[in-house]
């Protein structure tokens, strides 16, 4: 694929879930953040940090690779890895919207397990997440995005494509997403008060 189409559907997906916080989540009340669907569905809070704790990791890896890369010149396209791939097709969602393959979250990401990672601002930090986010897509435009690599965040051996990172970056975040818009459909999702 071109490298500009690839980081213009990145950029897309990324300001779609911007807009989204911007439009509706930044005015949910407390009990409309922490309220589940059932005792098994994450709230939306907590979906957002479990984002956000992958934004920490991976925003992280993007600027530093980035910043220090001796591979300035991008190629006009960009050619996935067959791990990249598999990686960013496995996060990626069906064409309804829906999630093709469920996966079990790690426990050092996961609101359910760590409650650490619940810090009363999960709104305002998704927020400055993406648009640094946004700022990396920015950068990446710089740089190979082939011949940087990132590691992954439950390996650091393992390393991903920059273009195949971002990729899997941008439908995770799109994925969970959809989570947070299925749980705002529930008919017993609570009102405003």
């Amino acid at each position: 694929m071109y490298t500009k189409e690839l980081l213009e559907e990145i950029k897309k997906i990324t300001l779609a879930d911007l807009d989204l916080v911007k439009k509706k989540l930044i005015y949910l009340s407390k009990e409309q953040l922490t309220w589940k669907p059932n005792e098994n569905s994450w709230s939306i809070q907590e979906v957002l940090a479990h984002l956000n704790e992958y934004s920490k990791f991976y925003n992280a890896a993007f600027i530093e690779k980035i910043e220090k890369t001796k591979f300035r010149k991008p190629l006009e396209v960009f050619i996935s890895s067959p791990l990249g791939r598999s990686a960013w097709k496995s996060m990626k969602l069906g064409n309804a919207k829906n999630v093709k393959r469920k996966f079990k979250s790690m426990r050092s990401y996961n609101p359910s397990f760590e409650a650490g990672l619940i810090k009363g601002n999960e709104v305002e930090q998704i927020q400055r997440d993406f648009e640094t986010f946004l700022a990396i897509i920015e950068k990446a435009e710089a740089v190979s995005l082939r011949r940087v690599k990132i590691p992954i965040s439950i390996s650091k051996i393992i390393r991903l494509r920059l273009g195949d990172a971002l990729l899997f970056v941008a439908y995770h975040n799109e994925r969970h997403f959809q989570q947070i818009v299925n749980v705002l459909a529930q008919k017993q999702f609570p009102s405003k008060k």
